[in-house]
């Protein structure tokens, strides 16, 4: 079958430029000798997961406990989940992970340590420990030195758990002070961080000049999107997934329809300053602007292109979060020169808990 002769709106993947992207990812750290901690919530597919293990990767990056149970029953068996875990479900949950894979979990709060050492007492395994500090993203991370060292003295003092080292995102100028000045405090109190994570795909390539990152967590690299070539980190011919849609409508010169929507292509924006607009880049027409989305229609604006699709054409749009778009589709295509390889269920897919 031909990737043309698909029903739209459909996301098609381009299986030698996934394979590019992961080989390029993983030179790089090999190169400046970081371990490659992917992040799978951008694809949620074991597939692509063991492809990156394969490679080399150290181990996966999951954001939920959903996912790295879907990873898990896949056969994954060294697992960080990066996002704070409270209460005893969660703690329930995480032993019976740590039963049967090598876990590691991010805190930046005594109430997550606690539960990360309960699900630890529950499997009678240790459970190692990144405890997570703000490099200015004000999200989740401690934002002191001395909330930092309070909760990897407690660690510490938890025999169920394993202090691994630190962790934060973004990597940046914040990160490399933060661990200027925390380092010696760590040696002070007899620990030492082996590991030290840093992230995001947008500025993996100055990730080794952060002196003390000894891992980077990466996930959008492996498919790419609009807002890594807006940063400055892909190319178009590093972009791997792209949504088939079809102009179902030519309501007036300067106005198209497409097939696909918010349902379909998420309503992500550019941040602010980028000098592309709309909700997504139609690949076959750069000028043209999808200006607006409803949950099924695609509101094309032709006003500035030279050229215009025709009713009923079928159209590739680039998303500009390609990370919210798998997460809105059961089943994804597989690619190669146009030919479709397989179709595959999103296994991860809307996995909130």
């Amino acid at each position: 079958m031909l990737v043309t002769d698909l029903e739209t709106p459909v996301p098609v993947i381009d299986l030698d430029r996934v394979e590019q992207n992961i080989a390029r990812m993983q030179a790089y750290a090999d190169d400046h000798g970081l371990a490659l901690r992917p992040h799978i919530k951008t694809h949620k597919l074991p597939r692509f997961a063991k492809a990156q293990m394969a490679a080399g990767a150290t181990g996966i990056t999951c954001q939920k406990l959903g996912e790295a149970e879907v990873m898990a029953d896949a056969g994954l068996a060294d697992i960080l989940i990066s996002f704070p875990l409270i209460g005893a479900a969660k703690a329930a949950r995480l032993a019976a992970l740590a039963a049967r894979a090598k876990m590691r979990v991010a805190v930046d709060n005594p109430l997550a340590l606690d539960t990360a050492a309960e699900a630890a007492q529950r499997a009678g395994r240790p459970i190692g420990v990144l405890v997570e500090f703000d490099s200015g993203m004000k999200r989740t991370g401690v934002t002191s030195i001395e909330d930092a060292l309070a909760l990897l003295r407690k660690v510490r003092d938890t025999p169920s758990l394993r202090f691994d080292g630190l962790m934060t995102y973004p990597s940046n100028a914040a990160t490399a002070e933060f661990l200027r000045a925390i380092a010696p405090l760590i040696a002070a109190e007899g620990m030492a961080a082996a590991v030290v994570s840093g992230g995001g795909t947008p500025g993996f390539a100055h990730a080794h000049e952060i002196t003390g990152v000894t891992e980077l967590r990466v996930g959008t690299y492996i498919y790419n999107d609009r807002m890594m070539l807006e940063a400055g980190a892909a190319s178009l011919n590093d972009c791997a997934l792209e949504v088939h849609a079809t102009v179902v409508s030519r309501p007036s010169p300067d106005r198209a329809i497409l097939d696909c929507g918010s349902k379909t292509l998420a309503m992500d924006l550019l941040p602010r300053g980028g000098v592309a607009a709309g909700y997504g880049m139609l690949l076959d027409y750069p000028d043209a602007v999808i200006e607006r989305l409803s949950e099924e229609h695609g509101m094309v604006d032709l006003s500035r292109s030279d050229r215009a699709p025709a009713l009923g054409e079928r159209v590739r749009v680039l998303p500009n979060h390609v990370c919210v778009v798998t997460n809105l589709h059961n089943d994804v295509v597989l690619a190669r020169a146009g030919v479709v390889d397989s179709i595959l269920p999103v296994a991860a897919r809307g996995l909130t808990r």
